[in-house]
């Protein structure tokens, strides 16, 4: 099997934007004056609040917890004076609490160094630090890590991967881990393997990040149970299910999952931040954001904290350049429209981009020519058409026999669309109903 330009078959190709960041290095943020950290920031029972307003907190310090196992604590990214736990919206369209901390701009550490050498820990203890560290998917998912490194005892993994596709147009923060911390992401990957008992790592990177693959093989010489995949830059390469069948040739069965096929899929950042709650006891308070696009006056690639604002993240790129058009977290094709610039970065903020007026303006929908074109870039075999058109009709039923819910929502469909009709969004609206439908059956 090759582990050269690797590839799946459908979805789409695309001008990345990439340009504008790529080689740019990762600056420091400003030292904020306060920060609001959300007590939800993963999918799975929402934290509740460890300290109240008045409290002092160190920079680590757990300031949030759930009991419950599809959870992760949050943590404090400063230290300071608690000032405020209140009810806000978060960059994902939802609300959930949150604690404002003012900080004193001290920075006192409030974690302390696992006991053991991480050559000592057990799988068990390893899983256990990347919880207490509330690690998530950094790819935008928020799925919380310690349950993808606990398959149950029926499901062997023998293959992790990492996640350096970062197929996502104008993103950058995957390529700069990799290419600034390699090191760690390895040592990340290999600590994830252990807690997994996997014998092979895969590194996947698009061919579009040559400078990341140079280093990662470089690296990876060292170790002879890793390898570096590189993969055709195509969207969306960095679905975990398109990367598993790509770089392993397996496929996952329709509503199954990576490990019932014996394979583990973390991000690229995620291993990153395995390596530093394992090795110093860091919880993941901080990441790199990319903020860029058209519509910002110096794009960037920043090491921000938890919890500031994306009006914070606009000042560190000079601000706005002319009337923006549209604010997203994360890329185009997947990320979430702002309607507030007072929300702030959560764990899974990968990336800022504010279209111009222009870039923003829909385009004008034509009718349905029966092309196919949205067939073939479908990644997931389906015929979005159809669904869509079963969805218009509120024809439900029909849309679930179409397998609508199997649908990635990675709008390819849309993007390829010469007719610009709205594929992705009419899908994501009868996966809405139908769920909804379940729940009333």
């Amino acid at each position: 099997m090759s582990l050269e330009n690797a590839s799946f078959r459908g979805g789409v190709h695309m001008h990345d934007f990439k340009e504008l960041t790529n080689d740019k290095p990762v600056v420091p943020g400003s030292r904020p004056t306060t920060v609001t950290i959300p007590l939800q920031q993963h999918i799975g029972v929402p934290c509740e609040a460890l300290v109240g307003v008045g409290d002092v907190v160190k920079v680590g310090e757990k300031i949030g917890e759930s009991k419950a196992f599809m959870s992760v604590p949050v943590h404090a990214s400063v230290s300071g004076q608690v000032t405020a736990i209140t009810e806000i919206a978060t960059t994902a369209g939802t609300k959930c609490m949150a604690i404002t901390i003012e900080s004193d701009g001290n920075e006192e550490i409030g974690y302390v160094k696992p006991g053991k050498a991480p050559e000592d820990l057990s799988p068990e203890e390893i899983v256990a630090l990347v919880k207490e560290a509330g690690i998530v998917g950094m790819g935008g998912a928020a799925f919380p890590t310690h349950i993808k490194l606990s398959p149950p005892a029926d499901q062997p993994i023998d293959t992790v991967l990492v996640n350096g596709a970062e197929c996502e147009p104008y993103l950058t923060a995957d390529q700069m881990i990799m290419e600034s911390e390699a090191d760690k992401v390895i040592g990340g990957l290999l600590l994830a393997m252990k807690a997994v008992k996997a014998e092979k790592g895969f590194i996947c990177i698009e061919t579009n990040k040559p400078r990341a693959i140079e280093i990662m093989k470089q690296k990876v010489a060292a170790h002879s149970q890793l390898e570096v995949v590189t993969l055709k830059p195509r969207y969306p390469q960095g679905d975990e299910k398109r990367l598993i069948d790509a770089a392993t040739k397996r496929v996952v069965p329709s509503g199954g999952l990576p490990m019932n096929i014996g394979v583990v899929v973390i991000n690229a950042y995620t291993a990153h931040s395995i390596y530093e709650a394992v090795h110093a006891g860091k919880p993941l308070i901080e990441r790199i954001v990319t903020v860029t696009g058209h519509g910002v006056k110096n794009p960037i690639n920043v090491m921000s904290k938890v919890g500031v604002s994306l009006r914070y993240l606009l000042e560190e790129a000079q601000g706005l350049q002319g009337t923006p058009g549209k604010v997203i977290i994360g890329g185009p094709m997947m990320g979430a429209t702002q309607f507030s610039i007072d929300a702030p970065v959560s764990k899974a903020t990968g990336g800022m981009l504010v279209l111009t007026k222009e870039e923003a303006k829909p385009p004008k929908m034509e009718a349905c020519i029966k092309c196919g074109k949205c067939v073939d870039a479908c990644p997931v075999f389906l015929q979005p058409l159809y669904i869509a058109r079963s969805v218009d009709n509120d024809l439900m039923d029909n849309a679930r026999e179409l397998h609508a819910m199997d649908c990635i929502e990675c709008g390819s469909c849309s993007y390829i669309c010469p007719a610009k009709r709205p594929l992705v969004e009419l899908i994501k609206l009868g996966k809405q109903e139908l769920r909804k439908k379940s729940q009333r059956v």
